[in-house]
């Protein structure tokens, strides 16, 4: 060994250079040989390779099938050396219609399906070409590519296809090689298409303009894309994102919805779908699904969720975008190997990349097909020589010693070239008909016109261009397909409320925090005095605490005990039955565990018009300008800073109507004031002394704006009394008063529990019981009276308490109820 070592020849080399040049020299032969595609026919060296020995077997579309493992043998023994899984996988991915949006290879057998299931095993299946991997191929034997020696120099194989497709836009393509990565999307070849012969007739034609014919990607699965400008982004820099979302339908059943899943995103697995929507369902991340099942069948794709019969279907199929796979990104990177270097391109230079690809393959053809004609044309000259002079030729060759003399002499005597005088000698007797003289004539005739136009192919630029453009408008018209990808506006753009009817409802929210909505012509008018109608049921230590009518659209502004708020539409509460119990508010916002709802608000925009004034429990007031809330987190935002033992009591909505405020205490009492007194402050401000109390145990009940002295408020007591008194009847003083006199308590009204400014013709009222009862009245039924009065009674409480009471719109359509004398509904 040492002798071995003393002769070797031993060069001292640097580690790091060493491991530099050596990882340059892998990394440039995984992106060139192996894990990007080729930007002319946009094929990986595995799937060209694949091709061409599917070629070399003679597996047209039109023969038989032949067995898989017969292909992967042909591929890994004479041009790809590595694994026959890696060459497998390649082959069974060219022939999944869920893959390629134009498939290259028939498969026969199982070959994998979308739900991940992988394909038999290469004995088990056969394959043959596409009519669409024909057209890749075809001219292949006229020299219009180039040939290389295979990697053991024992065989050549193409460097590239001839490919008449747009292969690498058609169907996509997807790799990871060293440091780079691409990732094209499948394209309608229509599209593709109608792209290029424009781009032939207007080489400088704009993205704009291209934009015309390729709306965007087309995936073999269908969905919908959401949002153009990933798309504009990739075709005019290489790189963008787009969101690709599944395709669904809702189908109504007379006491549910179901959602129906009929496209799913590109690349996603379906049965690990349902899976994960099972879970989620299971584990209560997505509330409201019954059940899940996947119905899909040879027909296509049909998954079926089932939900619960308080379940919006708009709602749980944002959660279901949300949270699961039916809504994906797909990253758009147009890398590709040009003259052996990886480049990202746009896509009006991928659309020239293929043109000049084209017109090089029609370049090499034509010159193969002018050679061969002359070739044919040259020998056909010599047999209408030896036609001509036919008896000298036959005497010459009779004379003649061997073929080799005759050859000669042949050539000295007639001038003919070596090629014409050997074809003249294996010239068949039948020839020498005249028939088969005139057969020789015309297609001597027929060649040089076919010589004419292939140089005038070659001379004209203009017949180049017309030519590539017929074979790209017969391969259209060959394998034209509909659209299967929707491309919509983004999403982001979209509103859910366009689907959800604009309609009133009464919205109820228990002690327990339990929220529903009603239709509100679920509840009948009655007379007043009446025993009212059940809202909802409720849990034994629950009771209804608060209610209001809103529309549909409409936001709605929780704020808490602690001051703070958070946001919600009307249309995302569950709607139930009148009599249902409701969904938890916690499962609606992201409420803390010691945080009680005091107060709701409803508007339809946060313009800057508009304010909130906050009402507390001791007495202090605020007020911030409406679109400081406009922007409302999901944990919510503070509202209010409150004092150490004082809490939020209820918050108003002040437009330019508004003139003053009104505040009742527990004891009775109440204060007006006017807009003007408090001036608008932060949203984390404090706020200023709304009203001083007399008594120590009293404090704030509610407040209610003013927008004249004509105005009625409306008071309620614990035992449902109630009275209407004109707001100017209340003395205007200045904030931080002591008030005057709002009701006369005694033990019959029981403490004040409301007040409500009903000036409005077009409202009735809503009144609810501790227990849940609400009856609603017509207001001009209620008894107007002065200010230290008592009232009437406008709800026989029997033994409860009234818990709140808000107004509500008219209802014009008929009662749907019958009401008996003292105001009972008797239906």
């Amino acid at each position: 060994m040492d002798n071995l070592l003393d002769n070797a020849s031993i060069v001292d080399v640097k580690i790091d250079d060493s491991i530099k040049e050596s990882y340059l020299d892998y990394s440039m032969s995984v992106i060139i040989g192996r894990a990007l595609p080729d930007a002319k026919d946009g094929l990986k060296p595995v799937h060209r390779r694949i091709l061409y020995a599917m070629s070399e077997l003679g597996l047209s579309s039109r023969v038989a099938y032949k067995k898989s493992a017969r292909i992967v043998g042909d591929v890994i023994g004479k041009y790809h050396p590595h694994g026959d899984t890696a060459v497998y996988d390649a082959l069974v991915r060219m022939a999944q219609d869920f893959s390629m949006r134009l498939e290259l290879v028939d498969g026969q057998g199982n070959f994998g399906s979308i739900d991940g299931d992988n394909a038999a095993a290469m004995r088990y299946t056969e394959a043959r070409m596409t009519q669409a991997s024909e057209e890749i191929l075809r001219d292949i034997d006229k020299d219009t590519v180039d040939f290389v020696p295979n990697y053991d120099d024992t065989l050549r194989e193409p460097d590239v296809l001839p490919s008449r497709v747009p292969n690498l836009l058609v169907n996509g393509s997807s790799g990871i090689a060293v440091g780079m990565a691409t990732s094209i999307p499948p394209h309608r070849i229509d599209e593709i298409i109608d792209a290029l012969v424009y781009v032939i007739d207007n080489p400088e034609a704009s993205l704009e303009e291209l934009m015309t014919f390729v709306q965007g990607p087309d995936f073999p699965t269908g969905g919908i894309i959401y949002g153009k400008q990933g798309i504009l982004d990739a075709y005019r820099t290489g790189r963008g994102r787009i969101k690709v979302r599944a395709k669904v339908h809702i189908e109504k059943t007379k006491t549910k919805d179901v959602i129906v899943i009929d496209e799913v995103p590109y690349q996603t697995n379906k049965a690990r779908l349902v899976e994960q929507i099972s879970e989620l369902a299971k584990d209560k991340i997505i509330e409201g699904i019954s059940e899940v099942r996947d119905e899909s069948d040879r027909e296509g794709i049909r998954v079926v969720i089932e939900l619960k019969k308080e379940a919006m279907s708009e709602i749980v199929l944002n959660h279901l975008y949300k949270s699961t796979t039916m809504e994906s990104t797909f990253g758009i990177i147009l890398l590709a190997i040009h003259n052996k270097e990886p480049k990202i391109f746009t896509l009006f230079e991928l659309l020239n990349l293929f043109i000049s690809h084209r017109k090089t393959i029609v370049i090499r053809r034509t010159i193969f097909e002018l050679e061969k004609a002359k070739a044919r044309a040259h020998i056909l000259e010599g047999l209408k020589i030896a036609l001509d002079h036919i008896e000298e030729v036959i005497k010459l060759i009779r004379a003649s010693k061997d073929a080799e003399e005759a050859k000669i002499g042949l050539i000295e005597k007639f001038g003919l070239s070596e090629l014409q005088s050997k074809a003249i000698l294996e010239m068949r007797l039948q020839r020498l008909t005249g028939l088969e003289r005139d057969k020789i004539e015309q297609e001597y005739n027929e060649l040089l016109a076919l010589i004419e136009r292939l140089n005038a192919i070659l001379k004209s630029e203009e017949e180049l261009k017309q030519i590539i453009k017929t074979e790209l408008l017969e391969i259209k018209d060959k394998f034209s397909t509909d659209r299967k990808t929707q491309i919509e506006e983004d999403y982001d753009a979209i509103d859910i409320e366009d689907l959800i009817p604009n309609e009133s409802v009464v919205v109820t929210m228990s002690h327990r925090g339990y929220v529903k909505r009603v239709q509100l012509k679920t509840y009948e008018k009655q007379n007043r005095g009446g025993k009212g109608k059940i809202s909802g049921n409720t849990h034994d230590d629950d009771f209804i605490e608060s209610f209001f009518v809103a529309n549909t659209h409409d936001t709605i502004m929780f704020i808490t005990d602690k001051g703070q708020l958070y946001w919600l539409k009307v249309y995302k509460i569950p709607e139930a039955g009148r009599t249902a119990i409701g969904k938890a508010v916690v499962n609606l916002i992201n409420l803390q565990q010691d945080e009680k709802i005091k107060a709701t608000i409803t508007t339809t925009d946060f313009n800057e018009d508009k304010s909130l004034v906050f009402f507390t429990k001791n007495g202090i007031v605020k007020r911030t300008n409406l679109s400081e809330y406009s922007n409302i987190r999901s944990v919510g935002v503070r509202a209010i800073n409150l004092d150490d033992g004082d809490e939020l009591v209820t918050a108003k909505i002040i437009n330019k109507d508004v003139k003053e405020l009104f505040i009742a205490t527990y004891q009775g009492m109440c204060i007006r004031f006017g807009i003007d007194d408090i001036r608008e402050i932060g949203r984390v401000s404090r706020g200023v002394m709304g009203i001083r109390f007399k008594a120590n145990e009293d404090f704030v009940i509610g407040a209610t704006t003013i927008t004249s002295d004509t105005d009625k408020l409306l008071t309620v007591s614990e035992k449902g009394i109630g009275k209407q008194t004109l707001a100017g009847a209340y003395r205007l003083q200045s904030r931080g008063g002591k008030g005057v006199i709002v009701m006369k308590l005694t033990p019959k009204t029981g403490k004040l529990v409301s007040v409500v400014n009903v000036d409005d013709d077009n409202m009735d009222l809503m009144v609810l019981t501790t227990s849940g009862k609400m009856i609603r009245i017509a207001i001009e039924a209620i008894k107007e009276a002065g200010r230290n009065t008592i009232g009437v009674k406008i709800i026989d409480v029997a033994g409860e308490k009234v818990a709140y009471v808000s107004r509500c719109p008219k209802e014009n359509a008929e009662e749907e109820g019958v009401e008996g004398e003292d105001g009972l509904d008797l239906e």
